[in-house]
Order: C-alpha cells, then structure tokens, then sequence
C-alpha cells in the first residue's frame, strides 16, 4: 500500500468517527441523527406486553444494535444481522419470551445500494472494513467468516440507498 492509499484510509477512518460522533450528538440532544433514526422513531409505540406475556418492543437498526423508542439499545445477534443483511435503518420488532428469550424480525427494510469495494483491515484496531473508492464501511465478522473472505477480497455490499452510513451488510465476497 503506498504513503498516499495509507493517507486516503487514516483518513476515511476519521471521518467515520467523525460521522459517528455526530450522530450520537444529534441522538442526545433528541435531533434527527444522520440516518433519521429519531425520525423514525416517532411512529414507534412503547413497548407492549401481550396477554400471554410476550413483551414487544420495535426499533431501529443501528448496524449493530436496535435502538428503541425509548433510546435503549437491544443487542442483535451478529448471525441474524448477517444473515438478513441489515443495514443502518431497518425497522426491527423483538419479541421477549417469557421465558428472556429475544426473536428478532425485519418490519422495514430501507431501500438499499449495491456497492463493490475491497475487503481490507483496519490497521489500528485489525477489524474488516470495506473500501469503496475512498470511503470505508464496517462490517459484520460474521459475514466475513461465513464467506471466508481475506484482505483483498472483493466484495459485494449492502448500504441505505442515498443516505450515510457506518456499516454495510455482505452479501457476497468473490475471492482473489
């Protein structure tokens, strides 16, 4: 990798930090965060409890957790995010059991853009990332594994259509 592709990545990886304390500003202060989750967030109803005691709750799709009507956050399970390609703002209903048990199910799919990049790995934190001209997206390990996918991989991702995003959903790795 040359000086000036080292250069183009440090710098891609700050302005996703960036991006991503701006969205957490915008979500503290109760303003639309820059992929509308707040927005959404007002069709929500509370939590609701079913006569058989299920609790239900809707949310947003963070990339990496659902967020709540309430602004709490729901762990999603890294094999259902892969495997449903979820990307940034996809309507979520949980369902918790009785018995704690969490069932997850897509409600909303946002539309969403096809983008081919190149599988690589953050040098400060060796996460998979995929660059797309000069724009890094996260990604979820699980779909990297599941596809066996290595550094210099292309890839074959899932993003919002026209919005702004963090993370991108795999939906397929042609190997080098």
């Amino acid at each position: 990798m040359s000086q000036a592709d080292e250069l183009r990545q440090m710098l891609a990886n700050l302005e996703i930090q960036v991006q991503k304390i701006k969205a957490t500003l915008a979500t503290v202060e109760g303003h639309s965060s820059i992929y509308g989750e707040t927005d959404k967030m007002k069709d929500l109803s509370a939590e609701e409890v079913l006569a058989s005691g299920e609790r239900v709750i809707e949310g947003v799709f963070d990339g990496q957790k659902m967020i709540g009507p309430d602004g709490r956050f729901y762990a999603v399970p890294a094999n259902y995010i892969s495997k449903s390609k979820l990307v940034e703002g996809d309507m979520l209903k949980l369902t918790i059991d009785q018995a704690g048990n969490f069932l997850y199910k897509q409600i909303g799919p946002v539309e969403r853009d096809r983008l081919v990049g190149r599988l690589i790995r953050d040098e400060v934190t060796e996460e998979f990332r995929v660059l797309v001209g000069e724009r890094l997206y996260k990604v979820i390990l699980a779909s990297i594994t599941y596809f066996k996918g290595e550094e210099g991989d292309e890839v074959v991702i899932l993003v919002p259509k026209g919005g702004v995003s963090q993370w991108a959903a795999v939906e397929h790795i042609i190997q080098k």
